[in-house]
């Protein structure tokens, strides 16, 4: 169809009118929105004609249901065409008598109503898809008219889609900058929507719409960002792809758009701007570590969309760094929102694994295929390449990952088997699939799985073999790596890999079923065996004892037969230092276990001596050290053993000798490792025994003080062990070691690991009620306070997180609990005035650096609610509007009593206010309820405060407390008058009663008589309550 010639005439219409008139818009669209505040250019309306009615119908189509908008785009193509192009075949209902552009100018027309329309009306979302799928069915129509004529052009050919592209844009653009912010919503929305339907655009008319966008990521409504990042990340990826084609683009000008877009991906407040971007954005060597980062975003759904769109999107997961795949895996299946570790799972159970097992790889844009079959070499893959031997430890993250994938690939599920070739042939990888299988099937489904693993897995007696086969592997890597010189990297690597399949087949062994006598007996005489091995790693060592604890009996018996095991291999052990000479007593080789190079060597027996005389400087160092680490091995296994001890330590012999040869030696040696890890065997002995614990308090408090930072860790869990373990009785008996935790607490700067061990204990001594003592309490509790808003804790983030737990967790936990916080919080609140006192400095923003007084006020006033704190019986989220608040009511009696004192006027003014902030409540007690009054009463009549904010706080609680007085003094006439109960009132109440009604009358705010109105309601309700409270304790006490 060739493009009509220019010789027909053609009306010439204004594309932009000038005018600003609302008039020129007909009365439907100005009855559907306003636009008042917009300046819209219209196009001058032309009269009523065939055209407008049949471009009005279509688009009246479009608005109702996105369903019809193929059909009614191909209709609307037919009357573009047939105002563009001459007909080939007539059509008398198509309109011959109109031009281009008076088809451009009524689609136009149409677009621009669209433009009021507010975000919630979804015609306004149909109307620019219909749009934008319209240009692009006229452009590809356009292109196949052209056919093969400008397929090598270096320029766009120019077409009649082309033009009207221009000119709705060029409409549109003026838009941006309107002030009604719905019209730059839709006028944004319908530019990106057109920029990512289109395949070209004039290069023109790209810098005006990159230049109008880059202007809106800057707009103050977040809807208007999120669009405008749309069409942005569009262009940001046809910009770097013409950086790779060409030499001659402008590099800075196309760079500071991307780096423009990924500042605004970091920094932008709302959660929509960052999603969009996370998900338009190309994904490109230099903005993938940006799109990775949104994985720690603070808004749940911006960090789900990286598991569930980003991620797939990427394609093959193994062109990720190992590093950033355990990273993305660790944050994504520890991500406190439940959907975030979904999407996490589902990500590395369905795509991981398929990338791994698949055979062929979806192109991309096309959908996946159906997924592969089982494949054992791509779960090990898939292992391998998240590292297992590192992930796979205690506290890594392929033991969870793992489990979710059990769950969710019951195919996996039913095909894996474990035959005997599978279990002579370890690897890591097979190892963990069997462990990880083991503890799926033992922990998850209520039992539903154990009949997998008894299928599956091997018995006892197998497992036994298995174990003591690969553990004479891993003792012959050892020591063929310690008679090395010079280490190569892959023996070592080959060493660990054996380590980790041990430590996963003790793993399995720990979980099984020892009622097999012949099996435990195998197992049993193994493990004491391979316990006795001085070179054994300290992980192994660790599971080992934790195997033989569960194979022996759960009684004292048992105990006392595990006790004996393990000490026997720790003898072993030790004859290993001995071997060589005839010193056969254990205290003896902790005093040789000293180096005699450092010089400090104590009177040991001559033998002894004048053998080490003969050695070498060289020789005796080498010695020393091995003796100190067969020391250390000694110590570790007593560790172990004792972490798996319950009984009391006085009634095992085994105990007490160990305790007695080799813990208190150890204590006293003066190497520093071998005396701090027999202080740790001493700290677990003194659990077990009371009156030891009492012993060595001072000297575990003299390491506290003079030990280094690691130290002083230690020796604070040791003492708090032992104070949870043993009571609080302790520490009221010695008033040193609150000293210790105060010190601790304060120790800042200095030490912040120190200081965040000693928080997270403190924390754990109150929320536990260890401690219940009110003065040790409330010293403790006002150090937790004064450490949490203290801006030298400010990069301590161990600290300030453990507190910003434990501080609401505390209060709301139990009404006691917010009674101290209430008898502290002034004092708190003192101190950290000093505090930011001393922090007035000319180069230092004050506000930047602490929270502001009136903020940690009202901090400890909600904290101190009575309604927030949990009552037996009701549930948190009831609404408890008649609670009793004499918790409240304490607070604000300290408060008068810090005006009334010497306080500073300004320390008057920060806690003044804070009396309009108390909660008030008719249930409260009634003599405290009076008392308050009196005292509030007084300082209104004093004129107590002279700052108009703490007047107007004192004035609403006094007009509250009236409230309730006055109803009080009411509730006692009727009960009176009706007899039904017996109230003594003082001759003075009567009085009283008369002047707090004088006092209520007197004017007072507005909002605070409305807040004292809405109390005056609550009120009868709460009397009636109480009254019926009141009537059955006396019923009870008559009954008695």
């Amino acid at each position: 169809m060739p493009a009509r010639v220019g010789t027909r005439s053609t009306r010439t219409s204004a594309a932009v009118s000038h005018k600003a008139s609302n008039a020129t818009l007909n009365s439907r669209a100005s009855a559907a929105s306003r636009i008042s505040s917009s300046n819209i250019d219209i196009p001058e309306e032309a009269p009523d004609s065939e055209l407008r009615r049949q471009v009005c119908a279509i688009f009246r189509d479009a608005q109702k249901t996105t369903a019809t908008h193929r059909k009614l785009v191909v209709n609307l193509r037919k009357i573009h065409e047939a105002c563009c192009y001459e007909p080939t075949r007539p059509n008398k209902s198509a309109p011959t008598d109109f031009h281009e552009p008076d088809f451009n100018n009524e689609f136009t027309r149409c677009v621009l109503r669209v433009m009021p329309v507010k975000k919630s009306e979804g015609v306004g979302e149909k109307t620019i898809r219909f749009v934008g799928l319209f240009l692009r069915h006229a452009n590809d129509k356009d292109n196949e008219l052209l056919g093969e004529e400008d397929v090598d052009a270096s320029t766009m050919p120019e077409t009649p889609s082309t033009r009207l592209t221009t000119q709705v844009m060029e409409a549109i653009l003026p838009l941006l900058t309107a002030k009604d912010k719905f019209v730059r919503y839709r006028s944004t929305q319908l530019i990106s929507h057109v920029i990512n339907s289109l395949d070209a655009i004039d290069d023109d008319l790209f810098q005006k719409l990159r230049y109008g966008l880059q202007k809106r990521i800057r707009d103050k409504e977040a809807m208007v960002r999120s669009q405008a990042v749309l069409g942005l990340g569009r262009l940001a990826g046809n910009q770097v792809e013409g950086m790779v084609n060409s030499d001659d683009s402008d590099d800075d000008a196309e760079t500071g758009l991307l780096e423009k877009l990924l500042e605004v991906l970091q920094n932008d407040p709302s959660a929509d701007v960052r999603r969009s971007l996370l998900v338009n954005l190309p994904i490109l060597p230099n903005t993938l570590p940006y799109l990775l980062e949104r994985a720690r975003d603070s808004d749940p759904a911006t960090r789900r969309a990286v598991y569930s769109r980003l991620l797939p999107a990427l394609g093959d997961f193994r062109h990720l760094s190992l590093s950033m795949r355990e990273k993305l895996l660790r944050w994504g299946l520890r991500d406190r929102d439940e959907n975030v570790r979904k999407a996490a799972g589902r990500l590395f159970r369905e795509r991981w694994i398929e990338d791994c097992a698949g055979v062929n790889q979806p192109e991309e844009g096309e959908n996946p295929t159906e997924p592969a079959p089982p494949s054992l070499d791509g779960l090990l893959e898939l292992l391998e390449r998240i590292d297992i031997v590192n992930s796979g430890v205690e506290n890594g993250v392929a033991l969870e990952a793992m489990r979710g994938f059990w769950e969710g690939r019951p195919d996996y599920r039913n095909a894996v088997e474990f035959t005997e070739n599978f279990w002579e042939t370890l690897s890591a990888e097979s190892i963990f699939i069997a462990r990880s299988f083991n503890d799926f099937c033992r922990s998850e489904g209520n039992g539903k799985y154990e009949s997998l693993i008894e299928e599956k897995l091997p018995e006892v007696t197998k497992l036994a073999f298995y174990l003591e086969r690969y553990l004479n592997v891993l003792m012959e890597a050892i020591r063929r790596v310690n008679n090395q010189d010079n280490v190569e990297d892959d023996e070592e690597e080959d060493t660990v890999e054996q380590e980790f399949i041990v430590e996963q087949l003790l793993h399995i062994i720990l979980t099984l079923d020892y009622s097999d006598e012949v099996g435990r007996r195998k197992m049993f005489a193994l493990l004491r065996q391979t316990l006795s091995i001085p070179e054994l790693p300290d992980e192994i060592t660790k599971l080992t004892i934790g195997v033989l604890r569960d194979i022996c009996a759960p009684d004292t018996a048992g105990e006392k037969e595990f006790c004996s095991v393990v000490l026997e291999a720790v003898a072993d052990v030790h004859d290993t230092i001995v071997d060589e000479s005839a010193i056969g007593d254990g205290e003896e080789s902790f005093h040789s276990a000293r180096s005699e190079v450092s010089g400090d060597s104590t009177p040991t027996k001559s033998g002894k001596h004048d053998k080490d005389t003969n050695l070498s400087e060289e020789e005796a160092r080498e010695k020393a050290i091995r003796e100190i680490m067969i020391n250390m091995k000694c110590l570790h296994i007593v560790q172990c053993m004792l972490s798996n001890v319950e009984g009391t330590l006085q009634q095992n012999d085994h105990l007490v000798s160990m305790l007695n040869n080799l813990v208190v030696p150890a204590v006293r040696s003066h190497e520093a490792p071998v005396r701090e890890r027999g202080l740790v065997c001493l700290g677990l002995c003194s659990l077990l025994d009371r009156p030891l614990a009492e012993e060595n308090l001072t000297l575990f408090m003299h390491f506290f003080s003079k030990g280094h930072a690691a130290l002083q860790i230690t020796a604070l869990q040791i003492l708090t062990d032992i104070l949870n373990v043993h009571g609080a009785q302790l520490l009221s008996a010695n008033p040193t070691l609150l000293k210790v935790y105060i010190r601790a607490l304060r120790s800042g700067s200095k030490n912040p690991e120190v200081q965040g061990a000693a928080t997270v204990a403190v924390c754990k001594l109150l929320l536990g009620r260890v401690v219940t003592e009110h003065d040790t309490s409330a010293e403790l509790l006002k150090t937790l306070i004064v450490a949490y808003f203290d801006p030298s804790t400010a990069g301590n983030q161990s600290v300030r997180q453990a507190l910003n737990y434990f501080l609401p967790v505390f209060c709301f936990s139990r009404a006691e609990n917010q009674e101290l916080m209430a008898s502290v919080a002034l004092d708190a609140l003192h101190a950290l005035y000093n505090v930011r006192e001393g922090l007035d400095d000319d180069d230092i923003d004050v506000d930047d650096e602490m929270a502001s007084l009136s903020t940690i006020g009202a901090c400890l006033v909600d904290w101190t609610d009575p309604r927030k704190c949990y009552t037996p019986g009701i549930p948190m989220d009831a609404d408890k509007k008649n609670v009793n608040g004499d918790v409240h009511l304490d607070l604000a009696r300290d408060i008068l009593e810090k005006l009334n004192s010497n306080f500073s006027k300004e320390e008057k003014k920060v806690i003044a206010p804070l009396l309009g902030k108390l909660y008030i409540s008719p249930a409260s007690t009634e003599d405290k309820i009076r008392d308050l009054y009196e005292d509030v009463s007084t300082a209104v009549e004093e004129n107590l405060l002279s700052d108009a904010t703490g007047r107007n706080a004192l004035y609403k609680i006094h007009v509250s407390l009236g409230k309730i007085v006055n109803q009080l003094g009411e509730q006692d006439k009727m009960s009176r008058r009706s007899g039904s109960r017996s109230v003594s009132l003082a001759p003075s109440d009567d009085k009283t009663i008369t002047e707090d009604v004088t006092v209520i009358r007197e004017p007072a705010i507005e909002e605070e008589q409305e807040d004292g109105a809405q109390g005056e309601g609550d009120t009868s309700t709460t009397i009636r309550r109480s009254e019926g409270d009141s009537l059955v304790e006396d019923l009870l006490t008559d009954g008695e």
